[in-house]
């Protein structure tokens, strides 16, 4: 097996006391400790790391791997959402993809500088009227298509919106606006993408996230395209772990909303841990709400900037106790995405009743961003030791829409993660890529200023991290969340060599700073994959 040897470094093993080198062979650290050491093992190359620091490879906790290649291949609007006129003209620009569509993702109305609404069917109407159109939000809980996505799809102003989901109308006439559940409406009308698409898409969301430095990630990806199976999405990974393409390790976070489904695919001999460092079924997800930006995330009041509504339930909670309760009982873990207060209540409801009809001492449940909590939630989900997946990236953004959205009481309490850390939960960290891109360090540096990325008045600073809990966030809490402490998250003998190359110590510079260190390498079992 081949031998190297990394020396002249500032390594963060996961301990507080830094070290300077380690020796890598085959795809494990064999050897963390001092330069002298290191160099005197024999060895097939020896790496002078020049003063960078190093670390445990970056561990993306919660996102969309295969959505964010998608997101890759068609209009990038997340890099066009300065202005609806902007977002119009990078759609119009855009190359018309599977079955003749215009997708793009990334808009936020929130950005807009030349008005203060949503898209509409009209405005997207500027971009194609020959093609069919659909734009979704950033947030990915709201989408707009234009009218001949409606012609094309038979919808008209008669139709019902679904549980879980909202049509936009406008004066009778439907507006082009989908949320939540009422999404499916579009997306389970869209081409599926063949395997070898899938691949494509897996591909090159791998390598930009290892240009994060990002070398683990727990992924949602069973429910991205309508029409395409979960054995397709299996099939597509491991026929790149076969070809040596894969440059991340992917801990699936099995996304169903089917009871039938689910049970399919657990009598399938799919359960939380089955397959290898490389590819590893994960928890049961569920989508229980929306999202703030949208107003959909399910509050238990009515929204503090437009008191109309409360947001939008995805699930009953019969639903959620009958698949949280299958899930459990089967040994899978279980993660769900709860962003207002209410769904949160209703969540916890259901992992207290699966809990206490199959009790399990390790089961590692959690829920999925954690946003808009009560203090009696934070104490709940203490005492019930929930595995909390954060997203501090998301503080760029909802600092400045937070108190507006929820009202000052509510927001008192929210993103409160440093409570949760310090009541003994385990707070692993993502960035719900493509919600945001999978920009660890940026995240890192929300975390420890609780400002955004240009540095605002911070929000609710007395839940902000040391830069040690923030890396640990990234690298050895993520382990936690997929059971492999034992194996990745730090830089230790017998760990897998797995670890990021930064061209600046963390530890030692002004956190104001976090943001713009640079990656200058990124390592997937001792191989450089960026």
């Amino acid at each position: 097996m081949m031998r190297k040897v990394f020396y002249n470094g500032i390594v963060y093993t996961g301990e507080q006391t830094l070290s300077h080198a380690f020796v890598v062979e085959g795809d494990k650290f064999i050897f963390v400790g001092e330069n002298d050491e290191a160099l005197s093992f024999d060895a097939d190359e020896k790496i002078d790391l020049s003063g960078a620091f190093v670390c445990a490879g970056f561990n993306d906790s919660h996102m969309h791997l295969l959505n964010f290649g998608q997101s890759l291949m068609n209009a990038p609007l997340a890099k066009h959402t300065g202005s609806l006129s902007d977002m119009i003209d990078c759609l119009k620009n855009a190359k018309p993809g599977r079955g003749g569509w215009v997708i793009g993702r990334g808009w936020n109305q929130d950005y807009f500088t030349d008005t203060d609404k949503m898209p509409t069917r009209w405005d997207l109407d500027k971009a194609s009227l020959d093609h069919p159109v659909c734009a979704t939000r950033a947030c990915g809980h709201a989408l707009c298509v234009n009218s001949k996505t409606l012609e094309l799809l038979g919808l008209s102003s008669d139709i019902k919106s679904p549980e879980g989901g909202s049509i936009g109308m406008e004066n009778g006439e439907l507006n082009g606006l989908f949320f939540d559940n009422a999404m499916e409406l579009i997306y389970s009308k869209m081409p599926a993408p063949k395997k070898e698409d899938v691949k494509d898409m897996l591909l090159l969301a791998a390598k930009e996230l290892n240009s994060y430095g990002i070398t683990s990630c727990q992924s949602d990806d069973y429910c991205v395209f309508k029409g395409l199976s979960w054995e397709t999405v299996n099939e597509a990974y491991e026929e790149l772990i076969k070809e040596g393409r894969l440059t991340v390790r992917v801990y699936e976070q099995a996304n169903f909303s089917d009871l039938d489904e689910l049970r399919d695919f657990i009598q399938k001999g799919n359960v939380t841990g089955k397959g290898d460092h490389n590819f590893k079924i994960g928890p049961l997800k569920m989508l229980g709400d929306g999202a703030l930006g949208a107003r959909t995330a399910l509050l238990s009041r009515p929204y503090a900037d437009d008191n109309t509504t409360n947001g939008l339930g995805v699930f009953t909670q019969e639903e959620f106790d009958a698949l949280i309760g299958l899930a459990n009982k089967n040994g899978m873990q279980a993660a769900v995405h709860a962003i207002g207060d209410k769904c949160l209540d209703m969540v916890l409801s259901s992992y207290e009743k699966a809990l206490g009809e199959h009790p399990r001492e390790d089961h590692r449940h959690g829920i999925v961003h954690c946003q808009i909590t009560r203090p009696d939630q934070l104490e709940k989900m203490i005492k019930m030791k929930l595995n909390i997946y954060a997203q501090s990236i998301f503080l760029d953004y909802d600092i400045h829409i937070v108190n507006e959205r929820v009202g000052k009481e509510l927001a008192g309490t929210s993103y409160s993660w440093k409570t949760l850390m310090d009541g003994g939960l385990n707070v692993s960290n993502g960035s719900d890529c493509p919600v945001e891109l999978p920009n660890v360090l940026g995240g890192i540096y929300c975390a420890v200023t609780r400002r955004d990325l240009k540095g605002c008045e911070p929000y609710l600073e007395d839940q902000a991290f040391t830069v040690k809990e923030a890396i640990d966030s990234f690298t050895q809490n993520s382990a936690v969340s997929s059971f492999e402490e034992n194996i990745k998250g730090r830089i230790k003998e017998g760990f897998l060599a797995d670890f990021t190359v930064l061209d600046k110590d963390l530890f030692s510079i002004d956190p104001s700073e976090i943001s713009d260190v640079k990656v200058i390498g990124t390592y997937l079992g001792g191989k450089k994959v960026y």
